[in-house]
């Protein structure tokens, strides 16, 4: 196969030479623009591992020019309005991984090369990522890690970010691309997770309520600080402090009684409902279904015009968002009480311990 190597220069001057030969062809469909044209290649894992995107710092013709000089006139800058447009990106996809090993090792020379800072967990299970950086860099790293055939069908969720989401960037293997304590129970094909909740669009959950009524449950698979400041009307909001708290909370029989009902459960992207909709039904509930694309696609979809009351917690620096200027605040602060979205670590700002608490009582 022949390779073509493409420059691609931004505004910021920064050309990042992309190897077609290793990358392949996915065009990108989000964000507000699109790159396509590229050949496809056939990636294997070696290969993946092995993608080099190469950062090369251009100087720009104009740099370095001194102003007023020959013309008697101010000499222009090519571009005097240069704005960086921070996004995040957030995905994962169950597929089974031969060697995660290099898939991370991947996945963090494609992050260090483009800049990029987030979380990626990569499992014999598949790949959990949340990354953020400039739009421009964003964008190639969505269409280098669509490359991999096993990524092509990602459904990627696109936010705007802050320009300082991550305080660094983290690439680990680890057992399960999200901690339940489950993870030889968890059987994946390439077809997704084995055994899981029926998948339900926004618009099916609200024809399920429509037909099924107040014998529909909203069972939220998030922590239970991420629920106090949002979550969908009347949810089964259980006391897990951490992911790992579901089995065994589940296997206690505090919920046995929802065994009959249609249960929907839900998460900030889906990923943990992927597990606990397969947890519940291997533990004996009938009925159960799984909102896909999680909060975040039903958000897109209705806003604050359907069942969602509140804010979104999310795992960067911003803590928590709103699909619209009309959310709902429901959260209350720790300390004096008052109503707030705010969610901070708290009593100890280096901590780990995370609490609703109003900026006045946080200081």
């Amino acid at each position: 196969m022949s390779s073509t190597v493409v420059d691609v220069v931004d505004a910021d001057s920064t050309s990042v030479r992309v190897d077609s030969s290793s990358v392949g062809g996915m065009t990108i469909r989000d964000g507000a623009l699109s790159v396509g044209n590229e050949q496809p290649a056939i990636v294997t894992i070696a290969a993946a591992a092995s993608v080099a995107i190469e950062p090369q710092i251009t100087r720009p013709k104009w740099v370095g020019r001194r102003l007023g000089t020959g013309t008697g006139r101010r000499d222009r800058f090519p571009y005097p309005c240069i704005v960086s447009t921070p996004k995040i990106v957030l995905f994962y996809v169950f597929v089974p991984l031969p060697d995660p090993e290099a898939i991370r090792l991947w996945q963090l020379s494609v992050c260090e090369s483009l800049g990029l800072r987030g979380r990626i967990i990569v499992s014999r299970h598949g790949i959990n990522s949340t990354v953020g950086g400039d739009i421009a860099a964003v964008k190639r790293y969505v269409r280098t890690t669509r490359s991999y055939p096993g990524f092509a069908e990602a459904d990627i969720k696109w936010s705007d970010g802050t320009g300082d989401d991550f305080p660094r960037l983290s690439v680990k293997v680890r057992p399960e691309i999200v901690t339940f304590g489950v993870p030889d129970e968890i059987v994946v094909d390439e077809n997704g997770v084995v055994g899981g909740g029926t998948r339900l669009t926004p618009d099916e959950v609200h024809r399920l309520v429509d037909e099924r009524g107040d014998e529909v449950v909203f069972f939220d698979g998030r922590n239970e600080i991420e629920a106090q400041v949002g979550r969908f009307d009347g949810a089964v909001v259980t006391k897990a402090q951490t992911t790992r708290d579901f089995v065994p909370l589940i296997e206690s029989g505090a919920y046995d009684h929802l065994k009959d009902r249609p249960v929907v459960t839900y998460c900030t992207g889906g990923v943990r409902c992927e597990v606990l909709s397969t947890v519940m039904r291997n533990r004996g509930f009938g009925e159960v279904y799984q909102l896909d694309g999680g909060i975040v696609r039903y958000g897109e979809r209705y806003r604050d015009d359907g069942l969602w009351r509140g804010s979104l917690y999310v795992f960067d620096n911003r803590m928590s968002t709103e699909f619209s200027e009309r959310a709902e605040v429901l959260g209350r602060c720790v300390e004096c009480g008052s109503a707030t979205s705010n969610v901070a670590n708290h009593p100890d700002r280096e901590g780990r311990d995370l609490a609703v608490i109003c900026p006045a009582c946080l200081g």
